[in-house]
């Protein structure tokens, strides 16, 4: 348990040492904008009742394309994609 624990704490000093400023700045801003999305969608789906959804956004991790993708596609009444398609 010690070595893995030294291998993961060592790792996490490795990569950060070598980043770049910028590179720090970017990686927050995805992690941000990541959990943004995914709390809004996830948020969404609990209050939808929509349980594999729910499970989905919750386990796969895509920079934020799955939940936008559920919210704007996927998790749109039919009243409104019938409204859509129809002007």
């Amino acid at each position: 348990m010690e070595n893995l624990l030294s291998f993961l704490v060592n790792y996490g000093t490795v990569t950060t040492t070598y980043m770049e400023p910028t590179e720090k700045i970017i990686i927050v801003g995805l992690i941000i904008w990541s959990l943004a999305w995914k709390g809004v969608a996830m948020w969404k789906a609990a209050h939808r009742d929509e349980k594999k959804w729910f499970i989905a956004l919750f386990a796969i991790n895509t920079i934020g394309i799955l939940e936008i993708l559920y919210l704007y596609v996927f998790s749109r009444d039919k009243k409104e994609q019938t409204i859509i398609s129809n002007q």
